[in-house]
């Protein structure tokens, strides 16, 4: 690539020609499918349940809040689709080439963080697996090291591994193993575990029925609270959606693939997962949130086998495509000439395990005040990159320009750092932390993202547009 710096460029992060697009409507429809289907987000819903809601209003909250999120993800896929660059690179053109891992890093401890417990997660469907299969194994659960069993560490660092050979082969590996492994498989498991659990129960169930009385105001709060999280569940992926994006054959076929994937794909698997609480509440006495424990209460060694698989699958499915082709763009993008898309996922994949996820996700001080404090920064990055884009830039980046170190080229700003981004986005992901994780403000904790997002996009397009941006010396003496 001619003009490119090495600090800025390597093979991974080049954008991608039409000819190597290999996404389509399926591809990205499937990506969904893997992504969607996660223990986290079977909780979520059953959590829903569990509190008072009834089913239709958690598939109702659900699809509203993930249509939110398909209108800013089709608008982030469009860029990725017309750059063919990564996030990380893309973020280039508004906080500057090397401001742009302020950003990448934000996400990249976002993904790491998450990607540790998702794999600890499926582990623990691993040693139910195990010990199912080979019932003496279950004495190596009874020792713990640093927190975890033994047979507990030798599940975690084999998905590890695994996870790790994977990201290896590369993006169009992954995109065959979710076409065809991840996403369809895990479905039919999906609807089969609801199936037997609704004939179990004698197809007992009803769309109205909850497990706990609420009022009618109650009720209409905790479905916008619900709507609230689930939009904001999903802003780590829309801020990274180019790094799939890029990888798509047509801009239509892209934004397609998202309207079956995303509204189709989570309504069906939010149904699944509430049809399975009410089966498991009929059937056991109790509605179960918990995936893994689930299977345990099932007396039937193929059902719990296959449901393991199911949920190790899920995960493997929604922690490749969701948390470690992040990662390791991103830790790619802080040095590029000495760390490859593939090393970026090694160093990412060391973290994980060093960061010991179980005690993360035990934790609920860790969880809500750091990941939720994280997640509190990414709205205010969305609003920045898209206003960049659709209004300050018209829908136009110099994709060279991404990758020159050059004083004079476009997106150097002040020695790699457009301040005016930093300005914008600093006192917006400031205030939308306080509105987030502040007790003060617990009701309005589920939508603290709007604030962000929309202060930051106006400060944003406010600051850009007050004259033109301060050009260096080098720049005034080539005009001059």
């Amino acid at each position: 690539m001619q003009g490119f710096s090495r600090r800025l460029f390597n093979e991974d992060l080049a954008p991608v020609p039409m000819y190597e697009r290999h996404w389509g409507v399926y591809s990205v429809f499937a990506m969904w499918m893997a992504i969607i289907h996660s223990i986290a987000n079977y909780a979520f819903a059953t959590g829903l349940f569990l509190f008072g809601l009834k089913p239709w209003q958690i598939v109702l909250a659900l699809l509203v809040g993930v249509l939110i999120d398909l209108w800013f993800m089709n608008r982030m896929g469009v860029i990725g689709h017309r750059t063919g660059v990564p996030f990380a690179v893309l973020a280039r053109a508004s906080f500057g080439i090397y401001g742009a891992n302020i950003p990448a890093l934000v996400r990249a401890t976002m993904a790491i963080f998450w990607y540790g417990i998702q794999t600890w997660l499926a582990s623990s469907a691993v040693v139910v697996l195990a010990v199912q299969i080979f019932p003496s194994l279950s004495q190596y659960s009874q020792t713990h090291i640093l927190g975890l069993s033994q047979i507990g560490w030798v599940s975690f660092l084999a998905l590890s591994v695994l996870q790790l050979l994977i990201l290896n082969r590369g993006m169009e590996y992954i995109r065959k193993l979710q076409d065809y492994v991840t996403g369809p498989i895990v479905w039919i498991i999906m609807m089969v575990a609801a199936g037997w659990l609704l004939h179990k129960s004698g197809w007992k169930f009803s769309f109205n029925l909850s497990v706990k009385e609420i009022s009618a105001g109650e009720q209409f709060h905790q479905t916008l609270v619900a709507i609230g999280l689930t939009a904001a569940t999903w802003f780590t992926l829309i801020l990274n959606f180019a790094d799939y994006a890029r990888f798509t054959k047509t801009e239509n076929g892209m934004k397609t693939g998202n309207r079956l994937g995303l509204p189709l794909n989570y309504a069906a698997f939010a149904l699944a997962s509430v049809l399975t609480s009410i089966g498991s509440l009929i059937v056991f006495g109790k509605a179960i949130s918990d995936p893994v424990e689930l299977i345990t209460f099932i007396d039937n060694p193929i059902v719990t086998i296959v449901g393991a698989i199911a949920f190790i699958l899920a995960t493997l499915g929604i922690n490749v495509v969701g948390n470690f082709v992040s990662a390791a763009y991103d830790i790619s993008n802080v040095a590029p000439d000495k760390i490859s898309f593939r090393r970026g996922g090694l160093i990412s994949g060391i973290i994980a395990v060093v960061i010991l996820p179980w005690h993360l996700y035990s934790s609920p001080v860790v969880i809500n005040y750091f990941l939720g404090g994280l997640a509190a920064f990414l709205a205010p990055l969305v609003g920045i990159i898209l206003v960049d884009y659709y209004r300050v830039r018209n829908e136009q980046i110099d994709v060279p320009s991404l990758y020159s170190s050059d004083p004079a080229s476009k997106y150097y700003y002040h020695k790699g750092f457009n301040l005016k981004a930093i300005a914008a986005f600093l006192p917006s992901a400031g205030l939308s932390c306080v509105l987030a994780l502040v007790p003060t403000f617990a009701l309005v904790a589920p939508f603290s993202w709007i604030v962000g997002l929309v202060l930051s996009a106006w400060l944003y397009k406010s600051f850009m547009r007050q004259g033109s941006l301060p050009k260096t010396p080098i720049q005034q003496a080539r005009t001059a």
